[in-house]
């Protein structure tokens, strides 16, 4: 199988038609139960989300590829966020993948080797990249200074980049853009989001001079690949299945 650095051999699954998911339109009647299960049941994890964020983010094995990223928010405590990331904010927008937000407190708490998996929002932030639509900058003032000094891990699930139709192959880690030069975003991508919520990334940048980013903004194995030069790509390989009975 693909690994999260291999392109997928060509099928109906990863080329062809407007690059959206296979598969028929919708029906009446699915519709239908999709209404009354949303009357009926009370969806409590998806109603925990209360914040939208556009950001952007790069593949930890090849941080050329960078993507548009649209985070759901919501809070398990004060020190642990979780966030289903999607492709778009349109209705349609593809799932693509989960982003697990942390503390600087728990993050050093964490294994060296885990710590490899995660990196650093303060430049992020600073930089104006990370943004809330339709949110004043006044009004996420506090956040923002919470966020600064957090920690992600960010598994892509659906390479849309590439094409991909369905979600194929290994998950990709993804890392966050930082101020070296091959970890900056794409201006083409910047300037598209700009345009599409009407807002200045630089204009953000500005307004978040004061916001209180930690001095030491990588502790521990944070940002391994800006450290190191050495991203990480999964594979799937086949492993001996732990039985605790013999197969008949």
């Amino acid at each position: 199988m693909a690994s999260s650095d291999k392109k997928p051999l060509p099928t109906p699954a990863s080329t062809g038609g407007d690059g959206g998911p296979p598969g028929k339109p919708t029906t009446m009647s699915t519709m239908m139960l999709d209404k009354g299960a949303a009357a009926l049941q009370s969806l409590r994890p998806v109603k925990q989300i209360n914040q939208h964020v556009c950001t952007f983010a790069l593949y930890a094995h090849d941080p050329h590829r960078q993507v548009e990223t649209h985070h759901y928010v919501s809070r398990l405590t004060q020190d642990v966020l979780q966030c289903p990331v999607y492709d778009s904010d349109d209705k349609n927008a593809r799932l693509i993948g989960v982003e697990y937000i942390v503390s600087r407190k728990i993050f050093e708490a964490l294994p060296k080797e885990e710590q490899r998996l995660w990196h650093s929002h303060a430049h992020e932030i600073k930089a104006g990249l990370w943004a809330s639509p339709r949110v004043p900058d006044l009004l996420e003032k506090t956040e923002l200074d919470h966020m600064a000094g957090t920690f992600g891990k960010f598994w892509c699930t659906w390479q849309v980049d590439r094409g991909d139709r369905l979600p194929l192959g290994a998950p990709a880690l993804m890392v966050s853009p930082q101020a070296e030069r091959i970890a900056t975003v794409l201006p083409d991508l910047v300037r598209k989001r700009d345009q599409k919520y009407g807002f200045s990334t630089e204009e953000l940048k500005a307004a978040r001079a004061d916001v209180e980013a930690p001095a030491d903004p990588r502790p521990g194995q944070a940002d391994y690949w800006v450290r190191h030069h050495k991203g990480f790509a999964l594979d799937v390989v086949p492993h001996e299945m732990k039985r605790h009975a013999p197969f008949p």
